[in-house]
């Protein structure tokens, strides 16, 4: 699809630690950036309803339910037929939006999604990917927690949709795939990671190998596959690992004079790092394998990543990543 088209996007205004506010910031934002795009805004009348009247290119979808961060998602789902989340989903499946984005509970988006939108014919399990914000270079991953449970099989085909998402929506050319493990060589791991080598070597051209935790960070490998139990510790791991450095380097620098002067000398540079490894300029992760652009975004997201979230999903409904994913897994 051409950028000048339209691109209709149904957003969760509800979804987040700080909804409504910096999900009408966010959108706001995005509409002002990109003049094609169209949002749905999902929610209670009174927050969607003034925004919508005020707002060129924005509709309201009222929804009179919200799926909390601790309820359980698939009972939610059942149960809340009128909550944000399912009415978003609801007007993908119905093709008034083709994508939705929410900073909502992410059981209650997967949920929604595959139940909702439904699975592109072929595609096993739908899985959640994120782009590890490595100062190296971007790194997509996937599974990162939408299948704790696994078959080898489903790593190929997660491999071939996150490779799709590598390189049409994060940029990389070429992206090399390796399949997370705790050795390099071929033999290396558990029954269920050597079979998976095999179903990786034999359906996804762009497999390299192995590779370890290590890799992730350093980025020696542009698309990393694991089970999404594996996949989801390691994020959390990576994630509080981050903060614990920064706070860490923060208060050597803030400990006394000759240090605080020293922090002031290089504080563009620190800049410029924490910049490259914030993860908000990604707006979220995607659920590839759905019949639509699904963007899950993190619960403390702020306006910016809301902005970008949304962006994320109009860019994978303009570059026809559903479309790919569906000539990929019938191969």
């Amino acid at each position: 699809m051409p950028l000048t088209e339209n691109v209709t996007i149904a957003v969760d205004a509800m979804g987040g630690d700080n909804a409504p506010s910096v999900v009408l910031d966010g959108v706001a934002a995005a509409l002002t950036e990109d003049e094609n795009l169209q949002v749905v805004l999902v929610g209670p009348a009174d927050v969607v309803e003034p925004f919508a009247s005020t707002h060129n290119r924005c509709t309201a979808a009222v929804a009179t339910e919200v799926i909390g961060m601790a309820e359980h998602p698939a009972e939610a789902v059942r149960k809340k037929k009128d909550s944000s989340i399912v009415i978003g989903c609801k007007l993908v499946k119905e093709g008034k939006a083709q994508g939705f984005f929410s900073a909502g509970s992410t059981g209650a988006c997967l949920a929604g999604a595959t139940l909702g939108i439904g699975r592109i014919k072929g595609v096993s399990r739908p899985c959640l990917c994120s782009v590890i914000p490595s100062p190296v270079a971007p790194v997509v991953m996937a599974d990162i927690g939408a299948n704790a449970d696994c078959k080898p099989e489903y790593l190929a085909q997660f491999a071939q949709m996150a490779s799709i998402y590598a390189e049409k929506i994060v940029g990389i050319k070429s992206p090399k795939c390796a399949l997370l493990n705790i050795g390099e060589e071929d033999t290396k791991g558990s029954q269920f990671a050597q079979a998976a080598f095999a179903q990786l070597k034999e359906k996804v051209p762009n497999f390299v190998g192995n590779c370890e935790g290590r890799d992730i960070i350093a980025a020696n490998y542009d698309v990393i596959v694991t089970d999404g139990f594996t996949g989801n510790v390691v994020l959390k791991t990576i994630e509080g690992t981050s903060k614990t450095l920064f706070k860490s380097v923060k208060k050597v620098f803030l400990s006394n004079l000759a240090t605080k002067l020293g922090a002031l000398a290089i504080k563009g540079k620190l800049s410029e790092l924490a910049n490259s490894i914030n993860p908000d300029k990604f707006g979220g992760a995607p659920l590839l394998g759905v019949k639509g652009a699904c963007i899950v975004g993190h619960g403390s997201s702020n306006a910016d990543a809301i902005k970008n979230g949304i962006h994320a999903s109009s860019k994978v409904v303009r570059e026809d990543v559903c479309g790919l994913i569906s000539q990929a897994v019938s191969r």
